[in-house]
């Protein structure tokens, strides 16, 4: 028997039940939209997306620069040359994918996940071995602890923050004033699945909602906060149904599916563009490193589950679509890497050599004036280190 349904807050006690949302807008935020199956090939029912060949390789090449760096600089934390580091391997297509759907004009506020897509904004590489290094051309000045990189302000690239989801109310914010402002940009915030369970992405999301401002807020759901695991962050359906409770649509695509990411950032960002309000889209993924270099996975997770997730790498599944469709066989794909690889090392090789940031910066930038106390402090602080000389 049909069920008479009414609209939350009509005030009809007898209805048989209550709809809050559609079928339809359920069924997006349950299911899980794909292009590219795991080996590469559409799916059924798929359509290959009308993007040109340049675009492509240029999607690749940002999964495949993301993906070398972490290769590269996990290895230098390893031998003590950085301090500190956290991959997004297994995570590219999410990365790139989305931030290749915007337009310059637009903002871009990361978690710390997400230096694959500063660089593919523009942030010059030899910018984030300055920062992970934390030398005198990091322009944080060696203040910020390693992969929380600043970038130029023509960018509109955020700088991270590592306290968790404290970016969403920003995201909202930022969007809100370009809405008050008539300014036709979208903000697209990047979260973890963990970050749902804080406060600041609830005030983030709801605020952005009830002002209907024009943000994308993509959840990287792969699969663990550190050690916990998604299945112990909610018990709701997915992370994106959690959207609909908002009143705002909500999106469940395949995050290791480069082609599908960015076909559903595209979308929400055009109808934030015109005046449709934000969107949560959950992009489910794998992070297939550790959390960070300080943490072992193999403490709360097998290696037959790591085993599984590495069949669906996205580079290797957006390789062979590019192979199959003619745009990048497998010696473009190895003359990319052997490019992105000796353009990390020369600039591993020049910011290695640059010494720490000057003794004064540790007073600058905070006051219009520095007080004489800091300026005192510092003459002590040089008389030591002279007389240690």
């Amino acid at each position: 028997m049909a069920l008479d349904k009414i609209r939350a807050g009509m005030g009809d006690l007898d209805a048989a039940s209550v709809e809050v949302w559609s079928d339809e807008a359920e069924a997006r935020a349950t299911g899980l939209q794909q292009i590219l199956g795991a080996d590469g090939r559409l799916v059924d029912g798929a359509a290959a997306p009308k993007l040109d060949a340049g675009l492509l390789r240029e999607l690749h090449r940002g999964m495949l620069r993301a993906r070398v760096l972490d290769e590269k600089m996990l290895l230098l934390q390893r031998q003590g040359r950085i301090h500190f580091y956290a991959e997004a391997r297994g995570q590219e297509a999410a990365v790139i994918g989305a931030v290749a759907a915007l337009e310059a004009r637009d903002y871009v506020v990361p978690a710390h996940r997400e230096i694959g897509a500063a660089l593919h904004r523009g942030l010059p590489l030899a910018s984030v071995v300055a920062q992970l290094l934390g030398n005198a051309h990091d322009v944080g000045r060696g203040r910020q602890m390693p992969v929380h990189q600043a970038a130029p302000r023509a960018l509109n690239f955020i700088p991270p923050s590592s306290c968790v989801a404290t970016q969403l109310p920003h995201a909202a914010g930022i969007a809100w004033a370009a809405k008050m402002r008539h300014d036709p940009i979208v903000v697209l915030a990047y979260l973890g699945e963990g970050a749902t369970s804080a406060e600041d992405f609830h005030a983030g999301v709801n605020f952005a909602a009830v002002y209907h401002v024009p943000a994308v807020f993509l959840c990287e759901n792969n699969q663990w906060a550190i050690s916990t695991p998604a299945s112990r962050q909610t018990v709701s359906r997915t992370f994106a149904i959690k959207a609909l409770a908002y009143g705002m649509p909500g999106v469940r695509v395949d995050g290791n599916d480069v082609l599908v990411v960015h076909a559903a950032v595209a979308e929400a960002a055009a109808r934030a563009r015109q005046g449709g309000g934000p969107t949560l889209i959950e992009a489910v993924t794998y992070r297939m490193g550790a959390h960070s270099s300080s943490d072992d996975p193999h403490r709360y997770r097998s290696d037959a589950e790591e085993a599984s997730w590495a069949d669906k790498d996205p580079l290797r599944r957006f390789g062979a679509y590019l192979a199959a469709a003619g745009v990048l066989d497998a010696a473009g794909g190895a003359a990319q890497r052997a490019a992105i690889e000796a353009e990390i090392a020369a600039a591993v090789e020049v910011e290695e050599r640059v010494g720490p940031p000057p003794l004064r910066s540790l007073i600058e930038n905070v006051y219009a004036r520095t007080p004489a106390a800091l300026e005192e402090q510092l003459a002590d602080l040089e008389r030591v280190r002279g007389a240690a000389r």
